[in-house]
């Protein structure tokens, strides 16, 4: 395994088509999971697999880029691309009842990939950013949701929240579990994250 000085070097010498190759496979990753879903028969708002392509990403890139990553699904689902819950996409998508949820996946790459970076993927800190970034996927959710559905905000959170927290919560451990054991062999082979 090589020294933390190497592999700095190594992060500062990566291309700039290397590093658009990360953020286009991170795009990727998050488009084949994203569709991927369970409708919730009390909710508008299915069970997705989304998360676990985001934290993914904020453990593989830096913030900027799992941001970005985020950012091309959302453009491509609006193109038209079915890559957003049970295979669907389109504008209306993003103006619908799950827009919010969905816009706020911008915040949560960003919020888990800068605690990925600062705190060097400690499960600890990174686990705090996970509860900070899904705290607002949920505020910009159910906002959205109570706009969009003409629901109180109660409604709304009982609708686009409630159901979901425990799922988020074993999503964040699966991630917790899994992502850093793949970032590590990314750092193995001397493609970090920078």
């Amino acid at each position: 395994m090589s020294s933390n000085s190497d592999s700095t070097s190594r992060d500062i010498s990566l291309t700039p088509t290397e590093k658009l190759s990360r953020v286009a496979l991170a795009a990727a990753v998050i488009c084949v999971l994203g569709p991927l879903s369970v409708p919730i028969p009390v909710s508008p708002v299915p069970l997705s697999l989304t998360h676990l392509g985001i934290y993914l990403a904020a453990f593989t890139t830096d913030r900027k880029d799992a941001a970005g990553a985020v950012l091309i699904y959302l453009l491509l689902g609006a193109m038209g691309l079915p890559v957003f819950s049970g295979f669907s996409g389109g504008f209306a998508k993003l103006a619908g009842p799950t827009g919010g949820y969905l816009l706020g996946f911008v915040i949560l790459a960003f919020v888990v990939a800068y605690s990925v970076e600062r705190y060097d993927g400690r499960r600890g800190p990174v686990a705090l950013a996970m509860l900070a970034g899904n705290l607002a996927v949920y505020a910009f959710g159910t906002a959205w949701l109570a706009v969009s559905a003409h629901l109180s905000f109660g409604q709304a959170l009982t609708m686009g929240v409630a159901p979901y927290v425990i799922f988020d919560v074993i999503k964040a451990a699966v991630a917790l579990a899994v992502c850093p054991v793949i970032r590590s062999r990314l750092r193995a082979f001397g493609l970090n994250r920078k």
